[in-house]
């Protein structure tokens, strides 16, 4: 039969159509609602003593609990060889509901295995990322999932988020959709998994946080999920105005503006870290104590040297703001938390002098879009350079997690209701 250039157009639209509406594994391929981060980690190479060694991940199932923001019916799950050498194959990965946030157990009734364009096993290439097909299963607001994947080989370079404060469990064998896990070893950290979505209405966004040591949680409580990206998610769903935003906790241990510390920079991750998370709308910043710290940590330096750093910080800044507002995303800046006292970092008068002009430009109308004021939040109205002692883990540069949650209060919901 003949078509005329005017069937064609019609014959692509249907075409399209049926491609897009092939099914994966019983799995749809696409999805009418948009997608929306419910829970993220940064990637990063595990330092030595943070890192499995490879025959723990040989024939090994690792079962991870994460502690998700917004809910939802149908998810999907992110892989990550980040920074593999070479591919890394899972042989299965499975989903399901955990008995606990502190334990390995889950229900049976809710596992569910996961495929990768249809199939049950999926090779990730090196320096890559793969995201699961969609699958129908329902997700609470703020409940905790346990993602199963077994390796048959180790991977070449491990990809793992070290600052988990969440309990990993591994086993030899491939025990994916085991109830429990008895045997097990424990570990303080993920690996090779980096974030999970949520199919969500029209309205849905997620808001990254994007951090350092403050914002992953250290000295918050193991399997508490007391963090305060954890309290500002709680704020959210308790708000009938905002119960659609995820928070996607992007913060590293160590991590600087300006140069690599245990992870990659924050201008070097922001793409994968950032741009490349679903459904952003909202970028909270909350970076820079770990460069200004570093600046004096083995000595001091002359005051044109504070100055000049303080200029490269303010830069990085807005490289920040500028690539996030040519996406469409709009920028949030949390001011520096005070760390006098700190015994890892020495800081003196010029240290304290650096922090109050960043936060003085931070607050500047102009620059960031919005800004959330942890720096008045914590501090000791007596000794604003210091933390209040009832905030303060105990190192004067870390909060506890009352400190924590304050700076959760802290963030205006306003700033998400539109």
């Amino acid at each position: 039969m003949r078509m005329g250039r005017k069937s064609l157009p019609i014959l692509a639209v249907i075409l399209m159509v049926l491609a897009c509406r092939e099914r994966a594994g019983g799995q749809s391929t696409v999805h009418p609602m948009p997608w929306v981060g419910t829970w993220a980690a940064s990637q990063q190479i595990p330092e030595p003593r943070n890192a499995l060694p490879p025959d723990d991940l040989r024939d090994a199932t690792v079962r991870q609990i994460v502690h998700v923001s917004v809910g939802g019916t149908t998810l999907r799950v992110h892989l990550s060889n980040a920074f593999g050498t070479e591919p890394l194959r899972f042989t299965s990965v499975h989903i399901a509901r955990p008995l606990s946030a502190a334990a390995a157990a889950i229900d049976p009734a809710s596992d569910k295995a996961l495929t990768f364009a249809g199939h049950g096993d999926v090779i990730v290439p090196a320096g890559a990322e793969f995201i699961s097909d969609p699958i129908d299963y329902s997700v609470a607001p703020l409940s905790n999932l346990a993602v199963t994947f077994h390796l048959e080989t180790p991977p070449e370079g491990e990809t793992s988020h070290p600052g988990s404060r969440s309990t990993t469990y591994y086993v030899h064998g491939d025990l994916v959709s085991a109830a429990d896990l008895p045997d097990a070893k424990k570990v303080e950290h993920w690996y090779q998994l980096s974030g999970i979505d949520v199919a969500a209405p029209p309205n849905a966004a997620a808001v990254v946080v994007l951090g350092d040591s403050i914002t992953d949680g250290h000295a918050a409580t193991t399997n508490g999920n007391d963090r305060w990206p954890d309290v500002l998610a709680q704020h959210l769903q308790a708000s009938p105005g905002t119960r659609a935003i995820g928070v996607l906790n992007h913060g590293i241990g160590g991590n600087h503006l300006l140069i690599d510390g245990l992870g990659p920079n924050a201008l070097a991750r922001f793409d994968r870290d950032v741009l490349a998370q679903a459904g952003v709308r909202y970028l909270i910043v909350l970076e820079g104590v770990n460069d200004l710290g570093g600046l004096t940590r083995t000595g001091e330096v002359p005051p044109a040297e504070h100055t000049k750093f303080v200029d490269r910080l303010l830069s990085a800044y807005q490289q920040i703001i500028m690539r996030a507002h040519t996406h469409g995303i709009e920028v949030i800046g949390g001011t520096i938390t005070p760390y006098t006292g700190s015994d890892f970092y020495h800081p003196g008068p010029a240290n304290e002098a650096d922090r109050q002009a960043i936060n003085q430009w931070i607050r500047t109308p102009g620059h960031f879009d919005a800004v959330i004021d942890f720096d008045s939040a914590i501090r000791d109205p007596h000794q604003p350079d210091r933390m209040l002692p009832v905030y303060d883990s105990g190192d004067h540069l870390h909060p506890s997690p009352a400190g924590y949650h304050a700076m959760g209060e802290a963030v205006p919901l306003s700033l998400f209701a539109h």
